[in-house]
């Protein structure tokens, strides 16, 4: 297999002014970012009114994500940056409210949950395929449109037992599509970290969307509820969050704030797994062999007549595949906490309230991690010299306590997705076309990913091979 080295958004300069820094961080978080926290153990970063540091080094990674993460909750910065669609739901609360919440929600994704959902992803990958099929001539399409409604139907799948051609399903959708273009992961104001009781400052067309997605999503967890109390509920996500109570107060969730965590689900679920399965997809087409492999894993995983939950495990390479796609292009490109009391980081005086950022970006292709941190290489996962890395450097769904809660639904989603996708047909790049990575909700492409669709047939799918 050889080497290839994917698109990167390039660096700002290592000096540069506070206006040109804000000027940057408008433009993309990750135009204000210098080259140097690709080596960087840590750095500060000084503003008017608080200062931030990107932390690489692991032992401070640990400190903050899996031994106290309740001095380290999560910044007013992604807060401000979420609040008129996702309220006070899993993603951004902290404290008790927090752990209430993950106690109530945690249980839908245990153990056998997975196997539950899995028809479901399934069937949304069959629907897919189905609509890209008639696509599949050789011409140029944007992918993550495509993937995006493809992810959008398995989250209305699994939680509501909908298909995205449902009318409320398909509302969500289209107004999620605007919400994601018009804002970005932090804005301006809550960069300059403004006192919770101010108003935020969002684009009006932000906040109409919300008000759209929340109205709609409103309505599907009121007639969920009546379903719930008439006895003829679904056995899907929906019904068994909101018929869990908390094991320590007995308590369910309240009409609205199932409405924040419904939201959340949609973000999480459906933002990042689009992101993520449009970034392996172009990968792919860059590297024809390694599509191969796919192609062939799937076809020998699916040869009884579909793909199982039990043949998941029959696909290790695509697996590698997806793993290799969430380092180089995580979805969430940056966490950010803030420390309750004085700490001391690397000798350096961390005053209360300080923005410690901890960037899976960053992690992933950090040089003193990776060989070859920027090279597509799905064979390392494979090599006993990644074991540290994919320890230390690998967070992709954060770490600790607040690890994603749906990170074993994504790992299946991702691998069963990808092989569905890569059996039916064959993706190539667009001359011309190579994606430049942006962060906006998540890591998206600043003009979109264009691939080529044909038709793979079965017989000349490629020859599995060991890179």
């Amino acid at each position: 297999m050889t080497d290839y080295t994917p698109p990167k958004p390039a660096s700002r300069p290592e000096k540069v002014s506070l206006w040109q820094h804000v000027q940057l961080f408008r433009k993309d978080i990750f135009a204000s970012q210098p080259e140097r926290l690709y080596r960087a153990w840590m750095a500060e970063f000084r503003m008017p009114f608080f200062r931030s540091y990107f932390v690489n080094q692991p032992e401070l990674v640990k400190t903050v994500l899996n031994e106290r993460p309740d001095d380290f909750p999560k910044s007013e910065i992604i807060r401000g940056a979420l609040y008129s669609l996702l309220g006070d739901g899993v993603f951004v609360s902290n404290g008790e409210k927090w752990k209430r919440q993950r106690r109530i929600i945690d249980p839908a994704f245990e153990g056998g949950r997975l196997r539950d959902v899995f028809p479901s992803m399934r069937d949304a990958g069959h629907d897919a395929i189905a609509r890209l099929t008639p696509l599949a001539t050789g011409a140029p399409l944007e992918i993550e449109a495509q993937t995006s409604k493809l992810a959008a139907d398995v989250i209305f799948r699994t939680l509501f037992s909908i298909p995205i051609t449902d009318d409320d399903a398909s509302s969500v959708f289209e107004n999620f599509r605007d919400y994601q273009r018009t804002q970005p992961l932090m804005n301006v104001a809550s960069f300059f970290k403004m006192p919770r009781w101010m108003p935020a400052f969002q684009r009006s067309s932000t906040k109409e969307t919300s008000a759209k997605i929340r109205a709609l999503l409103t309505k599907l967890t009121d007639e969920r509820t009546a379903a719930i109390a008439a006895g003829t509920a679904p056995q899907d996500l929906a019904t068994k969050i909101m018929t869990t109570a908390d094991p320590l107060t007995g308590e369910k969730f309240t009409g609205a704030e199932m409405v924040d965590q419904v939201a959340i689900f949609f973000l999480a679920g459906h933002e990042t797994s689009a992101s993520a399965l449009a970034w392996t997809l172009y990968l792919l087409a860059m590297d024809p062999e390694a599509q191969n492999r796919v192609a062939a894993e799937a076809e020998a995983a699916s040869a009884d007549g579909d793909f199982t939950f039990k043949n998941l495990s029959k696909m290790p390479f695509t697996r590698n595949v997806f793993r290799e796609a969430l380092r180089l292009y995580p979805p969430v490109p940056m966490m950010v906490r803030e420390n309750l009391k004085p700490e001391t980081f690397r000798k350096r005086s961390i005053k209360v309230g300080s923005q410690i950022v901890i960037s899976p970006w960053h992690l992933g292709r950090h040089q003193r991690f990776w060989d070859k941190p920027d090279v597509f290489d799905p064979d390392r996962w494979d090599r006993p010299e990644t074991k540290t890395p994919a320890r230390e450097a690998y967070i992709p769904f954060s770490s600790g306590p607040r690890v994603c809660t749906g990170a074993g639904f994504a790992m299946v989603e991702g691998v069963l997705l990808l092989a569905m996708l890569v059996k039916s047909f064959r993706f190539e790049a667009v001359p011309g076309k190579i994606p430049v990575p942006a962060a906006h909700l998540t890591v998206r492409a600043q003009d979109g990913i264009h691939l080529s669709l044909t038709p793979r047939d079965p017989d000349t799918s490629g020859t599995q091979t060991t890179g």
